[in-house]
């Protein structure tokens, strides 16, 4: 929540005339910002999100999937053949560098890669397409989406497309594209962040951040866009499909009055443990609908890796649990988390940052939505799966 204020305080001290603030200043605002936050969530060498500061180990193993990467490869390569030699040198990254973790889901950060704004429309469309290969339908539509709401965004502020627009994205390839080796790409931005690893034919997704401000577009260029709107009526049919001592044991404050999210930017280390109401107490009925929750999230991934992860999540769904901060009704903000020993989901309605000339401060509302997605115990990035990976083939570290 730090960051967000953190953020929200430059952004607001930047805003000075008509034509919105200065580009150099803006940059030296992100390089020093940056600077501080890689400073703080970088000191720690990964260990990944644990309940106690201690990996549960024996989570994940080095397997065959049988659902091929050979798409996901191929659309890399080409993607990487349409950039420059000099978009290349600054856009590839070796599979185990530390650039996996400098992500962020706030708009000022001095990021590495190669963006939409500077690549030419065969890039985009390499680009577009190795997205497209690596995600579903939905993932693919949720991320242009996100896109397009940051140019809304944009318009919002006086049309300030120095510090928003739907180009500001940025892509990093880690390792080289094979379908033997592991690899994998980091596509970074305001309010969407993707980690792709692949391994054979394992993928992680995690950490993935999916957020906005606004969260639906009234008026603008991308008129109609909106992110996350399942998302946001499924949790709230989950809180309320409880029974009265589960809903006792799940609501964990009963009013929200600010940004309850954790696990996003440089939270790599995040220690939680669980909360809420356990999901060995469901019946079958209110299993298969938080399954079905989930399930909006990891489907954002191809099907059939999607369809693999789905099966580490019901293996763990016993151990599972369902926690929620906030109201219940129609026009509530809220908070929800789901969490186990192999994935954490959160959703949270966020105060205005953004919007805070539109919108009371301080104030959460449903048109700022953050949500992330991780793979606790260690295996974010598909570090687990790379150690292993080493530990088997010592060469290739």
């Amino acid at each position: 929540m730090g960051f967000i204020i953190v953020a929200g305080l430059l952004m607001a001290t930047m805003r000075g005339p008509a034509q919105g603030p200065d580009p150099t200043q803006f940059r030296a605002q992100s390089r020093e910002w940056s600077a501080r936050m890689e400073a703080t969530g970088l000191s720690a060498p990964f260990t990944g999100v644990t309940t106690n500061g201690k990996v549960l180990p024996g989570l994940f193993e080095v397997r065959s999937t049988g659902v091929s990467t050979a798409p996901v490869v191929q659309a890399a390569e080409r993607f990487l053949e349409a950039l420059t030699t000099e978009q290349r040198r600054k856009t590839r990254f070796g599979e185990n560098d530390s650039e996996w973790r400098k992500w962020a889901n706030q708009h000022i950060y001095a990021r590495q890669g190669v963006s939409f704004d500077e690549m030419s429309q065969p890039q985009r469309e390499a680009a577009n397409a190795m997205l497209a290969a690596s995600l579903s339908a939905k993932g693919l539509s949720l991320t242009r989406d996100i896109m397009r709401l940051n140019e809304t965004l944009g318009e919002l502020n006086g049309r300030n497309f120095v510090e928003y627009g739907e180009g500001k994205y940025w892509i990093s390839v880690m390792g080289e594209p094979s379908v033997t080796e592991p690899w994998g790409w980091q596509l970074d931005g305001h309010h969407l962040n993707v980690n792709y690893f692949v391994l054979g034919d394992q993928v992680v997704m995690t950490p993935a951040f999916w957020g906005s401000e606004p969260a639906v577009a009234t008026s603008g260029k991308y008129a109609g866009s909106a992110i996350l709107q399942d998302e946001q009526g499924r949790g709230l049919d989950m809180v309320r499909a409880l029974t009265d001592r589960q809903r006792a044991n799940a609501i964990l404050e009963t009013s929200k009055r600010g940004n309850n999210i954790l696990a996003q930017a440089f939270s790599d280390n995040l220690v939680l443990d669980y909360a809420g109401v356990r999901v060995s107490s469901f019946s079958t009925a209110q299993k298969q609908r938080l399954l079905a929750l989930i399930q909006l999230y990891v489907g954002n991934m191809r099907e059939g890796h999607a369809r693999v992860r789905m099966s580490e999540v019901e293996t763990r769904l016993d151990d599972t649990y369902f926690a929620w901060i906030g109201g219940t009704e129609n026009n509530s903000v809220y908070y929800y988390r789901i969490h186990s020993p192999v994935i954490l989901i959160e959703f949270d309605h966020e105060t205005p940052v953004g919007l805070q000339h539109l919108y009371p401060p301080g104030v959460p509302y449903r048109e700022h939505i953050h949500s992330v997605v991780r793979t606790p115990n260690g295996n974010d990035y598909g570090k687990d799966l790379l150690r292993q990976h080493y530990a088997q083939h010592p060469h290739g570290r």
